[in-house]
C-alpha cells in the first residue's frame, strides 16, 4: 500500500499536490484506449478531487512514476487545472446538443402543399419566398439609396444578432458576466467609426457647413477610439477566475463577428456611393448563381461537391456558372451596330427568363444615370443627388470582334457598354469563388451541429444564411472598383482645398500654376 501512495505521488500527508492530481487526471485520460466520453471525464475528474481515490475509480489505468518534468502541453493543462477549469469541462459544456428540426412554413403553404413530398413542398417553399425577396428588392431599390443604406444597416445588426446568439446559446451555462452587453457595445462603437468616417469623405460639404458635425468630424477617430477603449476596459474588468479561457473565446467571437458582418457591410455602402449599379449587379450575379446553381443541382445534381455541403452538386456548381458568365458574355452584344443578334441554343423560356434578370441588366441599368451616378450631397438644393455626366464606362463603344471567334458567330464588330466586360469579371467572381463563401458557413453551422443560423425565412433559415456569399462578394467589388475603376476625384480635391487657409490656398494656387506653364498648358507672367 505504501508503495502504491509513493507511485500516486502523494505528499507526507496522503494528499495529492494539485500537480500530482494533474499530472494523474491527463495521463488517465491518455489511457483510456479511444475517444473518452464527458460522463468517463467527470468520473477521473471526480477521483482527482478525492483526496483518497481508489484504484477502482480509474480503471484499465497503469500507474508510472512521474517523470522529472512535464510535458508543455500538460503544464498548459496544469494552468488551466489549477484556475479551477479542465479540458474536459470546456469540451463537456461547449457541447451543443442537435436542434430539433423546426417546421416555420407558413400554415397557408403548408395547406397548399400538403399532398406533395417533402421534396417537392421545399422547392416550391423556397420558390415562393425566392420571388418574394426579389420583388422586395426591387421595391427598395425604387425608393433610392439611402433606403437601401437603412437596410443594409438592418441586415447587419440581424446577421450580428444571429452569430452573437449561437455563440451566447454555446456558454450560456457559464453565465459569462457582460457577454452580450459587450457585444452589442463593441457593435456600436465600430458602426460609429465606420459610418463616420463615410459621412466625412462622402459628404465633406455638408459636414463643413454644421458647426457640431465639424467638431465631431475633427476628432472622430479619437472619439471612436475612446468608445472602443471603454469597451476594453469593461472586458478587463468583468474577467472572473475559472472562466478566463471561456471569456477570451468569447472576446474573439465577438472580433471575429464584428470583421466578417460590420466590415464586409461598410463595404457594401462604399459600393452604393460609387454608384447604384455597382450594388445592384454584384448582388443580382450572386441571386442568378444561387437560382440556377440550385435548379441544376435539383433537377440534374448525382455527385456530390463538397463535404461541408452534401447537397451540393458538381452539376449545379457547373451550371450555376454556365448561367451566370457565359450566357451574360454571350447575350445583349449589338452585332454590327444592329441589335436584335442574341445567341440561343433552343434552351427552354423559363431558362432565359432567369437569365435575363441578370444577363440585361447591365445593358439596361449603363443607361440610366440614377443607377451610373454616385450619390453626391447638393449644396444648392440641400439634398442628396444622383446626376451627373456618363463617365466613359457608360458609354457604347465598338469593339472588334477577335478574328477566332468570327467564324462561328459571324460578327466582326460588337457594341457594348465597358462596364459590361466588367460585369463579366463580377459573375465568374460570384460564379466560381462566391459560393466559398456558402461553404464557410456550412461549415460553421457543422461545427455547432445546426442547420441554419436562424429561422427568419422559411426554406432559407436566417438573414446570415441568405448573405454568406453577398459579403465575400461585396468585398472583392470594393477592391475591384478601388484597383480598376475609381480614380482621383476633382470635387473632392476642391472641397478639401477650400477648407485650408488662405496661406495653403495661395501655396498651392502657385504650385499648380507652375506646373502648368512647365507643361505649356498655360502662358507665363511675362508672356501676358
Amino acid at each position: 500500500m505504501s508503495e502504491l501512495r509513493q507511485r500516486l505521488g502523494r505528499d507526507a500527508d496522503g494528499q495529492l499536490d494539485s500537480e500530482e492530481k494533474v499530472f494523474h487526471f491527463l495521463h488517465a485520460v491518455s489511457n483510456l484506449g479511444g475517444p473518452a466520453t464527458c460522463a468517463q471525464l467527470h468520473k477521473h475528474n471526480r477521483a482527482m478531487r478525492d483526496p483518497r481515490p481508489s484504484v477502482e475509480m480509474l480503471p484499465g489505468i497503469q500507474l508510472q512514476n512521474r517523470p522529472a518534468e512535464l510535458h508543455p502541453d500538460l503544464e498548459s493543462e496544469l494552468e488551466n487545472k489549477l484556475d479551477g477549469e479542465t479540458a474536459s469541462d470546456s469540451e463537456c459544456k461547449s457541447e451543443v446538443p442537435p436542434a430539433a428540426p423546426v417546421d416555420d412554413t407558413p400554415e397557408v403553404l403548408n395547406r397548399a402543399l400538403s399532398n406533395l413530398s417533402s421534396r417537392w413542398k421545399n422547392w416550391w417553399v423556397r420558390g415562393i419566398l425566392t420571388l418574394a425577396m426579389i420583388v422586395f428588392f426591387f421595391i427598395i431599390i425604387y425608393l433610392g439609396p439611402l433606403v437601401l443604406m437603412m437596410i443594409v444597416m438592418c441586415v447587419q445588426i440581424k446577421c450580428f444578432q444571429e452569430i452573437i446568439t449561437i455563440g451566447y446559446n454555446v456558454y450560456h451555462s457559464y453565465e459569462l458576466p457582460w457577454f452580450r452587453t459587450l457585444s452589442w457595445y463593441f457593435l456600436l462603437c465600430v458602426n460609429y467609426f465606420f459610418y463616420g468616417e463615410t459621412v466625412t469623405d462622402y459628404f465633406f460639404t455638408l459636414v463643413q457647413r454644421e458647426e457640431p458635425l465639424r467638431i465631431l468630424s475633427k476628432y472622430h477617430r479619437f472619439i471612436s477610439f475612446a468608445l472602443y477603449l471603454t469597451g476594453f476596459c469593461m472586458f478587463v474588468l468583468s474577467l472572473v477566475k475559472k472562466h478566463y479561457r471561456l471569456q477570451f473565446y468569447m472576446f474573439g467571437w465577438t472580433h471575429v463577428t464584428l470583421l466578417i458582418v460590420v466590415t464586409q457591410s461598410h463595404l457594401i455602402i462604399h459600393n452604393l456611393f460609387e454608384g447604384m449599379i455597382w450594388f445592384i449587379v454584384p448582388i443580382s450575379c450572386v441571386i442568378c448563381n444561387d437560382i440556377m446553381a440550385y435548379m441544376f443541382g435539383f433537377f440534374f445534381g448525382r455527385t456530390p461537391l463538397i463535404k461541408l455541403s452534401p447537397k451540393k452538386t458538381w452539376e449545379g456548381f457547373i451550371g450555376g456558372f454556365f448561367a451566370t458568365v457565359v450566357f451574360g458574355l454571350l447575350d445583349n452584344l449589338d452585332a454590327d451596330g444592329e441589335p436584335g443578334h442574341e445567341l440561343t441554343v433552343g434552351l427552354s423560356p423559363a431558362f432565359f427568363t432567369v437569365l435575363d434578370l441578370q444577363t440585361k441588366l447591365s445593358y439596361v441599368m449603363s443607361g440610366y444615370r440614377c443607377f451610373t451616378c454616385p450619390v453626391e450631397f447638393n449644396n444648392d438644393t440641400n439634398s442628396f443627388t444622383v446626376d451627373c455626366e456618363p463617365s466613359e464606362l457608360f458609354q457604347l463603344h465598338d469593339y472588334n470582334t477577335p478574328s477566332v471567334f468570327q467564324s462561328i458567330i459571324g460578327w466582326k464588330t460588337v457594341r457594348m457598354y465597358p462596364f459590361q466586360i466588367h460585369s463579366i469579371a463580377l459573375s465568374t467572381f460570384a460564379s466560381l469563388i462566391g459560393p466559398f463563401g456558402g461553404f464557410f458557413a456550412s461549415g460553421f453551422k457543422r461545427a455547432f451541429k445546426i442547420k441554419d443560423f436562424a429561422n427568419t425565412i422559411p426554406g432559407h433559415g436566417g438573414i446570415m444564411d441568405r448573405f454568406d456569399c453577398q459579403y465575400l462578394m461585396a468585398t472583392f467589388v470594393n477592391v475591384y472598383i478601388a484597383s480598376f475603376i475609381r480614380g482621383p476625384n476633382p470635387s473632392k480635391l476642391i472641397q478639401q482645398f477650400l477648407t485650408l487657409r488662405p496661406d495653403q490656398q495661395l501655396n498651392i494656387f502657385n504650385t499648380l500654376k507652375a506646373h502648368l506653364v512647365d507643361k505649356g498648358m498655360l502662358a507665363g507672367s511675362e508672356e501676358l
